[in-house]
């Protein structure tokens, strides 16, 4: 292999915010080692011992030789740094593809942070070359340094208003709305952000997808703002970072299957890790409100800086008492209603749950958490127990409100359910609540589909979920969100999970409309419609309306859950 190949460059990412790897702005190094990895022991042995380092190397290609490397690289990185007189906290790991190694440090001024970076790929390569003087070269390093211009400092914004980060795989914008809901119910003015944009309490003012860095920036430059409540997406944490050096209180939803394999997240506690981060950099005071149900999320209670404020479905989680127990909180469900639990030994009952439209009557209990989250937030920012009912008790899941997340309709005789169940959780979620709302002897149509970034084994998750959910599974593709996957390569997949989960006809559609209109004719009266709509949301709501089709409001779900259940 050539010595240029040997070691190179593959990304140096800067990151202007708190991030994976600290609490601070910092820079990430991905370099491929291929030559370190094919090494002889006896090789990598001796280059890391000229190197002061004295980790055993491991056999070529194995684990433990990556592992080494990247120790390695963090120590080359503290040499220079050292050379250079600073001292510098450095994190290293393996990368995200195969031969790769990750160096991340902060950094305080970007032009000699780009240029640090660029020398430590350098140093890499010296150390493998039997040419190179090791020490000779970080000299030189350091000497290279000197002349850069230091660059600009980074500008990451330190709220001066209470500021709630929520971030999860499933329900973080539906949590996000709510939340800013309640605050508004209390009287304040409120900035959020989220996927769907920056608003100042009702009115958009950034459309787009903001649920990142740039997204906490603009929601905290908004004139007259009390509080911010910011929806904190995984790709934003690791593309750029989180928005703000702190806050307040941090919400933390669920951990599962969704975006594996991009930006070198391949499992779900990967993906846990970068979730936790948020939770990182809540204020000592704050609160870290976290989903006791899913075992990813509860874990992040070891890590997490402000004090716990568990939510769990089952009050006699023992989570929930061991939280107490450390001054904590807790939020729960009892005979009906969200209760609040205190180290004191009291319970404060705060709404029933069939009064909070989120929970359709009761019957998601995936809402039901997210508005047991919501509820925990506001009150951990010090909103008053009288507004968060209030607030619970008032929103209401519409299109105006919170378009995509579980929109329900009355159209000749049928239930239609729109949502944005875009994973297996979602999904699993979905027809939980299509499950809820059928007459008995009635069924459940529902029509899926899937982006084409989602790895091999979700699609087929996908499938199956949909399948094991409903009567009747119908795929409607999505052509702008293929994301270079062949096409009919990712209905093959979810045609396959469907099939395994029991279906015996899968029909393709071109789209959701398309869909929708041939499920409601193949229907019959008491049948629940489900569509997950991502590509054609607006116009299934416009078709809707132009059809006839009444919403169910929270009376008649309340109506719709009794009726299901015979009564």
């Amino acid at each position: 292999m050539a010595r240029s190949e040997s070691v190179r460059l593959v990304e140096l990412r800067i990151l202007d915010g708190p991030n994976l790897y600290f609490t601070k702005p910092a820079v990430k190094v991905t370099i491929a080692v291929p030559g370190w990895v094919e090494a002889t022991e006896d090789r990598a042995a001796t280059a890391a011992e000229e190197a002061g380092h004295a980790f055993r190397p491991g056999a070529p290609g194995s684990e433990q030789r990556l592992r080494f490397v990247a120790r390695l690289a963090a120590h080359l990185t503290r040499e220079l740094a050292h050379e250079s007189g600073t001292r510098l906290a450095v994190r290293a790991r393996p990368g995200p593809e195969r031969e790769q190694v990750v160096v991340a440090f902060p950094w305080r001024r970007r032009g000699a942070a780009e240029a640090l970076g660029a020398e430590v790929v350098e140093l890499v390569r010296a150390a493998l070359s039997s040419r190179r003087d090791l020490s000779r070269a970080i000299a030189q390093s350091a000497h290279r340094l000197e002349a850069v211009e230091p660059g600009e400092a980074p500008v990451v914004p330190e709220p001066d208003i209470p500021v709630i980060a929520v971030t999860g795989t499933n329900g973080k914008t539906t949590t996000v709305r709510l939340l800013a809901h309640i605050a508004r119910t209390a009287g304040l003015t409120v900035a959020y952000s989220s996927t769907d944009g920056v608003y100042v309490n009702d009115r958009l003012v950034e459309p787009g997808d903001y649920s990142g860095f740039g997204g906490a920036a603009r929601a905290l430059g908004q004139k007259g703002v009390q509080l911010a409540v910011l929806e904190t997406a995984r790709g934003g944490i690791l593309l750029r970072g989180i928005g703000t050096l702190h806050n307040d209180v941090a919400v933390v939803t669920n951990v599962s299957a969704d975006h594996l394999h991009l930006q070198g997240i391949r499992t779900l506690d990967q993906l846990a890790e970068v979730k936790a981060a948020i939770t990182h950099i809540t204020r000592r005071e704050g609160w870290d409100v976290l989903n006791a149900d899913d075992p990813r999320v509860l874990s992040m209670r070891r890590g997490a800086r402000g004090r716990p404020w568990l939510f769990s479905l089952d009050p006699d989680h023992p989570a929930l008492r061991s939280a107490l127990d450390e001054g904590g909180r807790g939020t729960t469900a009892i005979d009906g209603a969200m209760t609040v639990l205190t180290p004191d030994g009291h319970s404060r009952s705060l709404v029933a749950l069939e009064d909070v439209p989120l929970t359709l009557a009761g019957i998601s209990s995936h809402n039901i958490q997210n508005a047991m989250g919501a509820a925990s937030a506001a009150l951990g920012a010090g909103l008053p127990e009288k507004a968060v009912a209030a607030g619970l008790r008032s929103f209401v899941l519409d299109e105006e409100t919170n378009p995509g997340r579980a929109n329900l309709y009355e159209l000749e005789g049928r239930v239609v359910v729109v949502d944005y169940a875009h994973n297996e959780a979602g999904l699993r979620g979905m027809l939980e609540i299509c499950r809820g709302l059928v007459t008995p002897g009635g069924e459940v149509w529902l029509a899926f589909c899937a982006a084409g970034d989602r790895t091999d084994d979700i699609l087929h998750g996908l499938g199956y979920t949909a399948a094991r959910g409903a009567d009747h599974v119908v795929i409607s593709e999505l052509f702008e969100y293929l994301r270079g996957r062949d096409r009919q390569d990712l209905v093959d997949r979810l045609r396959a999970g469907a099939i395994d989960g029991g279906s015996k006809e899968v029909p393709v559609f071109d789209d959701e409309m398309e869909a929708l209109e041939r499920m409601l004719v193949a229907s019959r009266e008491g049948d629940v419609v489900g569509v997950t709509a991502l590509g054609k949301r607006a116009e299934i709501f416009g078709w809707l309306h132009d059809r006839g089709a009444s919403r169910a409001r929270p009376e008649r779900v309340r109506e719709l859950v009794r009726r299901s259940r015979g009564g």
